[in-house]
């Protein structure tokens, strides 16, 4: 009685514009990529980064208010699950892998400082939460 797990959290910024289309269900998706960061200090204390792009989908109701308040640039944390379909191009069988939001956080600081991007303006029930302020090891008591 084994049962998995498909959880994802990505906290990045937005690498383009989000793009909303209309479903045949008669619904709406908002599609975005999300890039992500690692930093490290290799063994010369030379800094490295290596972002990841990810790909991000968000379906249903917030997905045309959110259309308004994303932008390029964007600081969102995303929750969500990964979903790989399979598709034919070419003759050949290609895979895409991303992730089907469940719940995004717009992000505080420089990216989303003014009114409007915190969701102030969007329809009541449809504002996005603003994320907590992200501990650093010296909030940690342990």
């Amino acid at each position: 009685m084994t049962q998995g797990l498909n959880k994802v959290m990505l906290f990045g910024n937005l690498g383009a514009d989000p793009e909303l289309r209309a479903i045949a269900s008669g619904g709406h998706v908002l599609s975005f990529r999300v890039a992500t960061t690692e930093v490290w200090f290799d063994k010369q204390q030379q800094k490295q980064e290596r972002t990841e792009w990810h790909q991000v989908a968000l379906f249903g109701a917030r997905a045309e208010p959110l259309a308004r308040l994303l932008h390029r640039g964007s600081r969102v944390l995303v929750e969500g699950r990964l979903q790989t379909t399979s598709y034919e191009k070419d003759g050949s069988k290609r895979y895409k892998t991303e992730v089907i939001a469940t719940d995004l956080f717009l992000g505080g600081g420089n990216a989303l400082g003014s009114t409007a991007t915190q969701g102030r303006d969007a329809p009541a029930g449809l504002r996005p939460r603003a994320l907590a302020a992200v501990a650093t090891d010296n909030d940690i008591p342990f």
